[in-house]
C-alpha cells in the first residue's frame, strides 16, 4: 500500500512541475476523435487530445468532457442553463479500453508541429487541467470537447494554422447537423427540438460546424500549416486505433411519430362522435389545453429565465401556447363564454402560421410534429365551430 501512495505521489509531483518539461523530438500531440455510441450523449462521438512522449514515459490523454451526475445541482444547473464541464486527464490506455468495451471506433490524427509548438500545446493543457482552471460552462453547441481543441490549435499556432473549409459539402444549419447524429423519431431528438429555438436554423459558419468531432475531423484533413515559408499539412497522420463498425441512428420503438399518430385518430374519432351527437367531450379539451400550456410554460421558461443560447425565439410557443394552461379549466364548464371563441380563433391563427415559418426555414419543425400539430388543429377547428353554434 505504501509503495502506491509513493507512486501516486511521485506522479503527482511530476506533474505539478509540468509547466517546465519540454517534450522530446520524439513526442507527438493527437486529436483522438472517437465514434457515436448508445447513450443520447454519446451520439455525437466524442473528441480528446492526447499527448504521448516515449522518452519521458508519457501518454494522457486530456478529455474537456467530463460531468459529473453526482453534484447535487447537476440538474437544476443543467435546466437553468449553467452545466459545468470540467477538464480531465488520465492514462490514454483507459480511454482506449473503454471505447473498445463500448465497440466505438477511434481515429487518431497526429498534429505536423515541431518541439517548440508540441510543448506549448502540452503546457497550455497542463495549465488547463489545473483544478482552478478545469471547469468551464458547457455549451452543446459553442463549447463543448470538440470546440475546445479546436480553439487550443488556433490559440497555439496563431496565423500559422490555416483552416480550409472543403470539408462542406452543402449549406446546412445546426439543426440539420444536429439531426444528422439523433435519429428525428426519437423521444431524444423530439425533446431537443422541442426546447430549442430558431437560432438552430440559422445557416451555419465553418466554424461552427466544428461542434460535431466528424467536422473537427474532418476539417483537420483538410487544413494546413505555415512552416517557415513552407505550407504543409496540419496532420502528419492519421491512424485507425479501434476499427468498430460507425453506429447508425435509430429511431425509438415507441416512437414520437407512432405515439401521436394513435392520438390523432383518438382525436379524430372523439371529435365525430361529438359532431354526430352535437356535443363536447370537456375532459379532451381540458388535456389538449392544460398539456400545451405546461409545454408552452416551459418554453418561456427556457427563454426568457435560462441560459441557454439556443432557447430564445422558439417558435414552438405558436402550438404550445402558455395562457392554455389557466384557460384549460374555462373548458370543464357546461356552458362556455362567447369570448373564448375568439382565443380558439388566435389558436387556429397561430397554428396556420408554423407552416410558413417552416417552409422559409424561420424555424424547421421534425416529422414527429406533423400528427401532433394536426390533432392539435382538429380539435381546436372543431371547438371553434361548436362554439360558434
Amino acid at each position: 500500500m505504501k509503495k502506491y501512495i509513493f507512486f501516486f505521489l511521485l506522479l503527482s509531483c511530476f506533474f505539478s512541475k509540468a509547466q517546465n518539461i519540454e517534450l522530446s523530438v520524439y513526442s507527438e500531440i493527437s486529436i483522438v476523435t472517437s465514434g457515436p455510441g448508445e447513450n443520447l450523449y454519446e451520439k455525437f462521438g466524442h473528441t480528446a487530445i492526447r499527448v504521448k512522449d516515449p522518452v519521458l514515459n508519457l501518454d494522457i490523454l486530456y478529455n474537456y468532457g467530463i460531468f459529473d451526475f453526482n453534484d447535487p445541482n447537476f440538474y437544476a444547473n443543467f435546466v437553468r442553463g449553467f452545466m459545468k464541464y470540467k477538464l480531465a486527464k488520465y492514462p490514454f490506455h483507459l480511454s482506449l479500453k473503454a471505447a473498445n468495451y463500448d465497440e466505438r471506433w477511434v481515429k487518431q490524427q497526429v498534429l505536423n508541429l515541431n518541439q517548440k509548438e508540441r510543448t506549448k500545446f502540452f503546457r497550455f493543457l497542463e495549465n488547463n487541467a489545473k483544478p482552478e482552471n478545469a471547469s468551464y460552462f458547457y455549451d452543446p453547441f459553442f463549447d463543448n470537447c470538440a470546440t475546445r481543441p479546436r480553439d487550443i490549435i488556433t490559440d497555439v499556432l496563431g496565423d500559422k494554422f490555416i483552416f480550409k473549409d472543403k470539408f462542406i459539402t452543402s449549406q446546412k444549419s445546426l439543426r440539420d447537423l444536429m439531426n444528422e447524429k439523433i435519429h428525428q423519431n426519437t423521444w431524444g431528438s423530439f425533446g431537443i427540438n422541442l426546447a430549442l429555438g430558431s437560432r438552430l436554423d440559422n445557416t451555419a459558419k465553418p466554424q461552427e460546424y466544428l461542434y460535431l468531432p466528424e467536422y473537427v475531423f474532418r476539417a483537420l484533413e483538410v487544413s494546413n500549416v505555415k512552416e517557415k515559408d513552407v505550407i504543409v499539412t496540419a496532420v502528419k497522420k492519421t491512424d485507425t486505433l479501434l476499427d468498430f463498425d460507425h453506429k447508425l441512428p435509430n429511431g425509438d420503438t415507441i416512437n414520437p411519430l407512432l405515439i401521436f399518430t394513435l392520438l390523432l385518430l383518438v382525436v379524430l374519432l372523439i371529435n365525430y362522435r361529438d359532431y354526430r351527437n352535437n356535443s363536447r367531450t370537456k375532459l379532451l379539451d381540458f388535456i389538449i389545453l392544460f398539456s400545451t400550456g405546461i409545454v408552452g410554460s416551459l418554453i418561456i421558461f427556457l427563454w426568457f429565465f435560462t441560459n441557454h443560447s439556443t432557447a430564445p425565439k422558439n417558435f414552438n410557443f405558436l402550438w404550445a401556447f402558455a395562457p392554455n394552461l389557466v384557460l384549460a379549466f374555462f373548458f370543464l364548464k357546461k356552458n362556455i363564454s362567447s369570448w373564448l371563441r375568439n382565443y380558439i380563433l388566435l389558436l387556429l391563427i397561430l397554428i396556420v402560421i408554423i407552416l410558413p415559418i417552416h417552409i422559409f426555414g424561420i424555424q424547421k419543425f421534425t416529422y414527429p410534429n406533423i400528427p401532433l400539430i394536426i390533432m392539435i388543429f382538429v380539435r381546436y377547428l372543431f371547438l371553434y365551430k361548436y362554439l360558434k353554434k
